[in-house]
């Protein structure tokens, strides 16, 4: 009988090595720019924008903790990461509310849900300028109510409903909610509702059977909705930048400095940056590895 081959020694089918040049290809044009900037944010005192490296160093980063300017990266950090923080909360909670009301035939529901995933198709500075027209005139209308009121002093004082968490949360929402809630849909189309009918036999109340029985279930996919509404909103720029009112955020200084800062210490905040998106993806993985331990370690007890 006619040994078998290791499988790292079968014959690779003919169509192989093209696809893995291209997906290697592919590879290289996402993550390539993102590696030479990590590179060239470590050149020493003297280094430029480009290549060659001249020396190896923290120096730009001790220079990002200094300051650029008169640009305040601390204060647009901490902003971006409240904000993004925010959104995440929100998007996690409005997405399991709504996976779970649409398990249940509603009234409009089609009209509801293609009026959230709209937003998707909507060009993204349209979704910003049109977000700032309509809290423009929330301005307008308090100020008239103001005066209508008698209180001018306060009228004149008014600034903006503009801010962080006003209109830039909402923009911010219109991007993230989609995708947490199509996530929610997909989630709950697979979940098997003979779960939480046993619960009700065993005299659970709804509560108790959302919070003992469903939301560990699909707990793994809560924890991608909160990280898809940090992440998405930690880079946005587009629809913050017309929303966002007399404050920036991380991304809107960076898009800024691009045109003033000719140092490798734009490259190191971009390194900054990119380092959070990723800690925050290595601590999703972490919470997803714990609760499968802590799943796996129920049915065993379950099953003793």
């Amino acid at each position: 009988m006619k040994a078998r081959l290791p499988v790292f020694a079968e014959r690779r089918a003919r169509g192989f090595w093209p696809l893995a040049v291209v997906f290697a290809l592919f590879v290289l044009f996402m993550y390539g720019p993102m590696i030479v900037i990590v590179v060239l944010s470590f050149q020493g005192p003297d280094g430029g924008l480009t290549f060659p490296l001249r020396g190896f160093s923290l120096h730009w980063y001790r220079q990002l903790a200094e300051g650029l300017g008169v640009v305040d990266i601390g204060a647009a950090l901490a902003r971006s990461f409240t904000l993004g923080a925010a959104v995440m909360v929100l998007t996690v909670l409005l997405s399991l509310l709504a996976g779970l009301a649409f398990r249940k035939q509603l009234r409009g529901g089609n009209t509801l849900f293609f009026v959230v995933v709209a937003s998707l198709i909507m060009p993204s500075i349209i979704v910003s300028l049109g977000i700032a027209l309509e809290f423009r005139l929330i301005d307008g209308a308090i100020k008239g109510l103001l005066q209508a009121l008698g209180f001018q002093d306060a009228a004149d004082n008014y600034g903006t409903a503009l801010g962080l968490y006003t209109s830039a949360l909402g923009a911010h929402l219109t991007w993230t909610l989609p995708f947490g809630l199509l996530i929610m849909f997909a989630v709950f189309n697979r979940f098997n509702p003979a779960y939480e009918e046993a619960a009700r036999d065993l005299g659970a109340t709804p509560w108790q059977g959302l919070r003992h029985v469903v939301l560990p279930l699909i707990a793994p996919s809560v924890v991608g909705v909160g990280m898809f509404g940090f992440t998405l909103s930690w880079d946005e720029i587009a629809r913050t930048s017309q929303a966002i009112g007399d404050v920036n955020t991380l991304p809107l200084e960076l898009q800024g400095l691009t045109s003033t800062v000719t140092t490798p210490a734009i490259y190191a905040l971009g390194t900054v940056t990119t380092a959070v998106s990723f800690g925050v993806m290595a601590a999703t993985l972490l919470l997803l590895f714990a609760l499968r331990r802590r799943r796996t370690r129920l049915r065993k007890g379950g099953a003793g």
